[in-house]
């Protein structure tokens, strides 16, 4: 327990933390702090392609296994199941329609690569080392979700039309080429492909700044939560609240499952778990918006961005550490 609240309250000092905060209490005071668009769309495609070339290098250095393989593998059952307790806990907990906990469900199926991210920084702050294909990982588990929720929407009766009607080429294109997954997988090649000769030509763009462009993501995503938080609190019911918050911590003992069966390191146990746990706040809206225009983004945007993740932020990252140390001995 004491490792719990020692990482906990490194954490939430840690600059990235407090620039969170920051964001969520300019927002919440309804200051008119911003982050222009297009700086926020630069600084996101400066996250992706860091962590997703890193993580190509670190293959590239440690070579392919079938750990490797079947961590894919694994990435992707956990993304179509995960959406499918999320679907069973909502019915039970929120009193949502079956489409809006449908649209829910996928969100915690998918991935937040910021969370991934965030707990990356963490990891190496703390010294700990994780496989470098969990990027890989993170990319897979994208869309897997998506497919299930609408698998839940088929079984539906008057509720929603058949899911296969709804798999049309604009929403495969969203699905297979979104952008974040284009350019992390991408990025990933890039790395993979150059190694360390590659890392070193740009390693002082993105190494050095990578925490400080990551403080300003976060603080502009810290405002939209807090936005967020100020306009959903009408679909912010209690079970829905509690559901934003029990779910991540049921996800994660998947993940822990999952990087425990597959022998992965400390770091990659935990990197798993943070997987595992988040939900999708920008990859799996857009697909929403395509598949299924009836749900409520006010509920799935509301409980993805403004609950789980700041949760996952704060309290989740330290406590996923945590288990995972103590799981693997690290």
């Amino acid at each position: 327990m004491s490792e719990i609240l020692s990482l906990a309250a490194n954490n939430l000092l840690s600059p990235i933390i407090l620039s969170f905060a920051l964001g969520v209490a300019a927002s919440l005071a309804r200051s008119d702090l911003s982050v222009p668009e297009a700086a926020a769309k630069a600084l996101s495609i400066y996250l992706l392609f860091a962590i997703g070339f890193k993580g190509g290098v670190s293959v590239a250095d440690h070579g392919i296994d079938l750990t490797l393989g079947l961590s894919l593998l694994a990435g992707i059952v956990l993304s179509f199941i995960l959406p499918l307790v999320a679907f069973a806990l909502l019915k039970v907990m929120s009193g949502l329609s079956r489409l809006d906990a449908a649209a829910v469900a996928a969100h915690y199926g998918s991935i937040s690569i910021v969370t991934f991210v965030a707990a990356s920084s963490v990891l190496e702050s703390s010294g700990i080392t994780a496989e470098g294909y969990m990027v890989a990982v993170a990319a897979a588990m994208e869309a897997p979700a998506i497919l299930s929720a609408l698998w839940l929407i088929s079984r539906g009766g008057p509720d929603g039309e058949n899911g296969t009607q709804r798999m049309d080429s604009d929403l495969w294109r969203e699905i297979l080429l979104n952008g974040s997954i284009v350019l992390l997988v991408g990025a990933f090649a890039i790395g993979w492909a150059t190694g360390q000769d590659g890392l070193a030509e740009i390693d002082s763009f993105i190494v050095a700044p990578f925490k400080g462009v990551l403080c300003l993501f976060l603080l502009d995503m810290g405002i939209v939560a807090g936005r967020g938080l100020r306009g959903g609190s009408g679909v912010l019911r209690p079970g829905v609240l509690a559901f934003g918050m029990l779910m991540p911590l049921i996800g994660s003992m998947f993940g822990l499952t999952a990087g425990l069966l597959l022998g992965l390191s400390t770091g990659g146990v935990a990197l798993f778990m943070v997987l595992s746990a988040s939900a999708s706040y920008i990859a799996v809206p857009a697909a929403m918006r395509v598949a299924l225009p009836e749900a409520n983004p006010s509920v799935y945007l509301t409980l993805s961005l403004g609950v789980t993740f700041p949760f996952n932020l704060t309290v989740g990252i330290p406590l996923y550490v945590a288990i995972a140390s103590a799981m693997t001995g690290g």
